[in-house]
């Protein structure tokens, strides 16, 4: 953990080529009336420390905000523009290639930000300083699908809600879990492949046909969420990672992909 260590030892980690690691979650995004504004923070920096463990990289502190317009009008939630959020990540990632950093990856845990944080990828490869990659939660860890009961929950549902009682159990609300009835979450928020609309999450049902109403702020079924289900997510979307990081910094020392009989023809 870059935040833990000297800068003398920060720079022992850089020249010897490890790679960077930034964990990308908003630490003030609503998620519904029984997790903490700090989820996205929490589960960004959760997955990182499990990635470090398989996988020697350098983890970078949680980037705390992000692109994230659809919550802004649930109390306490902040959101940057994408131009903002952009030039940040951008920033950083500079900052890290001018210490000789020349492997990146991105751990984004927030859905909205994936498009500014791709078109940061783009200029950075243009630029041909560093290999840049992101690792974008949204598409991760769907190998544990099989474990939900709510497959289709979205926003602060079973699948986050689980997540969250396996890292910080005691940061749940449990007599608060929303249901879809709580949430008067009919199901039927998704527009037809390859076309988009503004989304606006709002607790006011009379904003307009752009916006999506959930008066907690929540969708799907909160209240079918376990710490065991959370674990099995967590350990798919991290698998997901280090399968991505392996064949992403082959190069990188301790990063060569892994034989199919364990890793034994490697090690030859």
């Amino acid at each position: 953990m870059l935040e833990d260590l000297t800068w003398v030892e920060a720079k022992a980690a850089i020249d010897a080529g490890m790679p960077v690691v930034i964990p990308i979650g908003a630490s003030a995004k609503e998620h519904g009336p029984h997790l903490p504004l700090r989820t996205d923070a929490t589960i960004a920096a959760g997955l990182a420390r499990r990635v470090a463990e398989r996988v020697p990289v350098l983890v970078a502190p949680v980037v705390p905000f992000g692109h994230d317009p659809a919550f802004v009008r649930f109390a306490g939630s902040q959101s940057l523009s994408a131009a903002t959020f952009a030039a940040l990540m951008r920033e950083l990632c500079a900052g890290f290639v001018a210490q000789g950093a020349s492997r990146i990856a991105l751990l984004n845990a927030g859905r909205s930000s994936e498009a500014p944080i791709n078109a940061v990828l783009g200029e950075l490869h243009a630029a041909g300083t560093a290999r840049v990659v992101a690792a974008h939660l949204s598409f991760l860890g769907r190998a544990a699908d099989s474990w939900l009961d709510d497959r289709d929950g979205g926003h602060a549902g079973e699948r986050s809600t689980s997540m969250m009682l396996a890292l910080d159990s005691r940061a749940v609300r449990l007599d608060r879990l929303p249901d879809r009835v709580a949430n008067r979450d009919a199901g039927v928020r998704a527009m037809p492949p390859g076309l988009a609309r503004p989304v606006v999450l709002s607790w006011s049902p009379g904003l307009g046909a752009a916006d999506e109403f959930s008066p907690t702020g929540a969708f799907g079924d909160a209240t079918r969420a376990t710490a065991y289900k959370g674990q099995k997510v967590l350990e798919a979307i991290v698998d997901d990672i280090v399968a991505g990081l392996r064949h992403a910094f082959t190069a990188a020392p301790g990063f060569a992909p892994l034989a199919a009989d364990g890793g034994q023809s490697a090690a030859r």
